[in-house]
């Protein structure tokens, strides 16, 4: 019984970690396109900066969970609590990356004007950081049906790269001076574009904690 009452207080922290992950992931996001926007290089090396935090807190969910898996030997959906934790720690740390490679766009555009007012790419972002808050609701809650939501999101979110896409292609072929930075912000869009696969596989991870099985949200 005490076995089992401190197996159910380390899978506490795990969830609660992973939360603040989210968190952490979903303010980094907001940051690094805000920093874009008014093209702030003090707020992007905050956010390259303050990285390393969501790598400290994957590495203590890998150590809890190590240590659970060694100390109490789990099995079946318990195992599968920590297994998944293991992945969505994976793939918080991964959105964070890419936050960071947001940023980094940002300092290489100091010295620049912004060839356009950035709207639909701040867009996509508040998309996308909703997905991030549910997705992470949908593992806390074992909510299946908010999990496969993450399916839907993500092809509104594919559609809306879509349309950036095209503008900033458009001011390659017409404006040749501005090639460079239109890259540049096609890769950002790229970079959160792959936040909310991120966000989907999260999704797929709630799947699998709840039903033993691993559904592809990413197709």
């Amino acid at each position: 019984m005490i076995r089992r009452i401190e197996f159910d207080q380390q899978l506490d922290e795990l969830r609660s970690l992973l939360q603040d992950m989210g968190k952490h992931m979903e303010e980094a996001l907001a940051n690094s396109v805000e920093s874009l926007q008014t093209l702030d290089a003090e707020k992007a090396q905050a956010v390259i900066k303050n990285d390393v935090q969501l790598n400290n807190m994957e590495e203590q969910i890998m150590d809890i969970g190590s240590r659970l898996i060694v100390t109490q030997q789990p099995v079946a959906k318990d195992l599968r609590r920590i297994l998944v934790a293991f992945r969505i720690a994976s793939d918080l740390e991964r959105m964070g990356d890419l936050a960071r490679d947001v940023a980094k766009v940002t300092i290489r555009l100091q010295g620049q004007k912004l060839i356009k007012p950035l709207v639909d790419l701040p867009r996509m972002s508040d998309m996308v950081s909703a997905m991030v808050s549910e997705s992470i609701e949908s593992y806390l809650t074992e909510n299946t049906d908010l999990a496969y939501k993450m399916a839907q999101d993500d092809d509104q979110v594919d559609h809306l790269y879509s349309v950036i896409l095209q503008d900033l292609y458009s001011h390659l072929t017409s404006d040749p001076d501005s090639a460079n930075q239109a890259m540049l912000l096609i890769m950002v869009g790229r970079y959160i574009e792959r936040i909310a696969d991120h966000a989907t596989n999260i999704g797929e991870s709630t799947v699998y904690l709840v039903t033993g099985h691993r559904p592809d949200l990413n197709q």
